[in-house]
């Protein structure tokens, strides 16, 4: 039995080797045990058994909020869509007794593929670059084409309103912090408010966090394989997918490897607006995306950098790593109320 990265595995693996044994093909054999570095907050494991490769998800050790870190709805979600055309690794099963490893955990298949972490995909060819946005685009189409009800996920979450509700939360959010003056995030819950189209009683299950990081794609072609990191999934509005998507090319390289100032053509990535377009071809119909989609994904990824900010000075983070994460949360507040003054397009 061997665990890899020893010092980041808080469980003990004779325990989980013990448990497998009649759960998973190999239960008994030989045990390894890696966790996948990253931003899940999620701890994440590569967790082979025998012959068998699965990915181990659970939730973080110590205290947390009730509601926080819910495994039992990632796996959930998996499950249900399993059945459909959604590229998702397989749930393998869920064990929701903390007695095993100490918190609730889940088992999935361990899919092999190609991850990328640069919006620039500096790993693929120039002629790739292409098919693989536009592989990006149709499985986003795919997974909010699925109904909900259909696959058991009626009450995944409240229909409708899903944009009156979420500006009001995020807003929420802004207004109970610790931060400091950001002007434009002020401008922004006003505008957010004042511009929210009337609600169109549109929903779909929304990832809640797509973007090129969490998908893994075929070895060697162009396709999704697996949509990963369920963890803010709901149902939702699906422009609200679409538009957090759109927040590559309004981030720079420096800020998650985004496109922003890059030469799309001489890279061969397509512009938001061909992006949308491959969407929208696939999709069925959901509305136009609209500066308020844009502005609202920029102004709810500014209020998480700033509860990250906040959470930073609080514990033991260096007050310079507060500060840059400070930085972002401007950053994206700035292009979000540039995006609703039309003084930048979506």
């Amino acid at each position: 039995m061997s665990a890899a990265g020893q010092g980041q595995i808080d469980f003990s693996a004779d325990r989980l080797s013990g448990y497998l044994v009649g759960r998973v093909p190999g239960g008994g054999g030989a045990l390894a045990i890696e966790r996948i570095s990253g931003g899940q907050s999620n701890p994440t494991y590569f967790v082979t058994v025998g012959a068998t490769r699965l990915v181990l998800r659970k939730k973080p050790s110590g205290p947390i909020l009730p509601s926080a870190h819910a495994v039992d709805r990632e796996y959930r979600v998996l499950s249900a869509l399993a059945g459909t055309d959604v590229p998702v690794p397989r749930p393998v099963l869920y064990e929701p007794d903390p007695a095993v490893i100490g918190t609730p955990f889940y088992l999935m298949e361990r899919l092999e593929g190609r991850v990328f972490h640069d919006c620039a995909l500096p790993e693929a060819a120039r002629e790739e670059r292409g098919p693989l946005y536009r592989a990006m685009a149709e499985t986003m189409a795919c997974l909010h084409a699925v109904d909900p009800a259909t696959v058991g996920l009626a009450d995944f979450g409240k229909a409708g309103n899903y944009f009156e509700r979420q500006i009001a939360r995020w807003s929420r959010q802004w207004r109970e912090s610790s931060f400091g003056s950001v002007p434009e995030l002020d401008a922004l819950c006003d505008w957010l408010a004042e511009n929210r189209p009337p609600d169109d009683g549109v929903t779909a299950i929304a990832h809640g966090d797509f973007r090129v990081g969490n998908l893994m794609f075929h070895p060697s072609e162009p396709r999704v394989i697996g949509i990963l990191d369920w963890e803010l999934s709901t149902l939702g509005h699906p422009l609200a997918d679409l538009a957090f998507f759109t927040i590559a090319w309004h981030s720079r390289p420096d800020e998650y490897s985004g496109l922003l100032g890059r030469d799309l053509a001489a890279l061969g990535i397509p512009t938001a607006a061909d992006f949308v377009a491959a969407y929208q071809a696939k999709a069925r119909p959901a509305g136009t995306l609209q500066p308020f989609h844009v502005a609202f994904a920029l102004f709810r990824f500014a209020v998480i950098f700033v509860g990250i900010a906040d959470r930073a000075r609080a514990g033991s983070a260096a007050g310079a790593d507060a500060a840059e994460i400070g930085h972002l949360a401007v950053n994206f507040a700035r292009r979000a109320l540039a995006v609703a003054e039309g003084r930048v397009g979506i």
